[in-house]
């Protein structure tokens, strides 16, 4: 077992069933996790160290992506494997129950966490998570995933992403997409992206969370959303969830990924919550 106490090097692995789960922590205190879904440990690492001053700060990679290998390439990850994987490194640390931001897909993780093990959880922080099933127009939604994912396995990365971006109501400088996804690329992110697309993506936004169960829960729900989100997909699907729970939803500065782009303002309304958890 690993104390609150305990300042670990990158590089452990946890072995649970059908994988090997990269994780690191970082600093001393109460336990906080931050998880993504696709995103790995590495996009939060820049945020982990600054709470990791008075905090035990937990990052992984899912399983499947980057660091985290599967015994199955072809299994799909969904929300309840995801959450199980975190349940197993939490009971391994020893350290909690822990505030656990999640943010996009793994926001959805941190949901169906609070739902399977609220024991461990004192906190979910939910920053825009993609629970498209609570949308009016979810089957046009769903619609859209699947022709997405059906552009992008047949080879056309830029058009695959040209979509997603139209379809999330996410507006990028003429020529962004190409520069982004149309050179040479690090073989890793593109593993990692086709992972996502092929095995990750669908499930996770045809997630539907029990509504019952969170209201009824003993652990705390937050929903948090970018300033800058305003519009998109995931904006609506917050404030979607936010309405169902009968809560206010949290602004953070920047967009989907402002955690990571822009940790140090993004600092001050997460560590309110913190104290308030």
């Amino acid at each position: 077992m690993i104390s609150p106490s305990t300042v670990t090097t990158p590089g452990r692995h946890l072995r649970v069933p059908g994988a090997r789960l990269h994780y690191e922590v970082r600093g001393h205190g109460p336990l906080v996790a931050l998880v993504g879904a696709p995103m790995d440990a590495t996009s939060f690492a820049p945020l982990a160290e600054l709470l990791a001053t008075d905090h035990t700060v937990l990052t992984t990679d899912p399983r499947g992506i980057n660091r985290s290998p599967l015994d199955d390439p072809s299994q799909d990850s969904t929300p309840e494997l995801r959450a199980d994987d975190l349940s197993r490194l939490l009971a391994h640390l020893d350290a909690g129950p822990a505030v656990v931001f999640g943010s996009s897909g793994g926001a959805v993780t941190a949901l169906a966490l609070a739902q399977s093990r609220p024991d461990q959880v004192r906190t979910v922080i939910a920053h825009e998570p993609p629970v498209v099933e609570l949308l009016d127009d979810r089957d046009l939604i769903h619609a859209q995933t699947d022709d997405v994912i059906a552009t992008y396995l047949s080879g056309d990365v830029v058009g695959a992403w040209t979509k997603f971006m139209a379809h999330a109501d996410i507006d990028l400088p003429d020529g962004a997409i190409e520069h982004m996804f149309g050179g040479e690329r690090d073989p890793q992110q593109v593993a990692d992206e086709r992972r996502w697309f092929a095995h990750e993506l669908r499930a996770t936004t045809h997630w539907r969370p029990d509504l019952d169960a969170l209201r009824a829960t003993t652990t705390r729900i937050v929903v948090g959303i970018g300033e800058d989100s305003a519009g998109q997909e995931c904006d609506r699907t917050s404030r979607a969830l936010a309405s169902a729970l009968d809560i206010e939803p949290v602004m953070f500065p920047g967009d989907h990924t402002g955690f990571a782009e822009r940790p140090e303002p993004f600092l001050p309304p997460l560590r309110a919550l913190l104290r308030t958890s």
